[in-house]
């Protein structure tokens, strides 16, 4: 397994292979990356994390190459800051009102999802969640997959996100 491209992402920034390419937060970076996908300002703190980490890592792949793709995600947290934000809205009986636009993000592998939408990757899309960030176990899944399926390309890594000022994307793009 080899790694093509890397991307690190914080609220400070984001790193492609290692040298600073995005400053700011993640709706800067979305802005200088030309914010083109309206979807963008709908989805949670999650999504977008991986979302950034992933459009400064394809912009470049041509479409025809992206299709024989996969995306493999791992956090901790899944989507608990999403989830808690939910039961707010229905929590309180007397002001019960679940959020449609809410509960759709209560589901950790919906970065994997909007991520093989937007970039037209039709293989494999798993998010696993886990007790700690493991890269020997990350590595190990993603290896795997890439090796038992004929995937040109696999997007895996880390996204975690559990605050407005606390997230960070550590993505590659990885090949046989």
């Amino acid at each position: 397994m080899r790694t093509a491209a890397e991307v690190r992402v914080t609220p400070e920034g984001a790193w492609l292979n290692g040298k600073l390419a995005y400053e700011g937060s993640l709706n800067d970076i979305y802005k200088a990356l030309g914010g083109e996908y309206p979807k963008f300002h709908k989805m949670d703190g999650l999504c977008k994390t991986g979302f950034i980490g992933a459009e400064i890592l394809l912009k470049d792949l041509p479409a025809d190459e992206r299709e024989n793709g996969a995306v493999i995600m791992f956090n901790r947290s899944g989507s608990l800051v999403t989830d808690r934000n939910y039961e707010k809205t229905i929590a309180d009986n007397g002001n019960y009102f679940p959020s449609p636009a809410l509960f759709v993000y209560t589901l950790a592998n919906i970065v994997t999802g909007e991520i093989a939408i937007r970039h037209k990757i039709y293989g494999e899309s798993s998010f696993y969640i886990m007790d700690r960030k493991d890269p020997e176990q990350m590595d190990a899944i993603t290896e795997d997959t890439l090796m038992a399926t004929d995937h040109s390309f696999i997007l895996a890594g880390w996204v975690e996100y559990t605050d407005t000022g606390k997230y960070e994307a550590e993505l590659k793009i990885v090949t046989k």
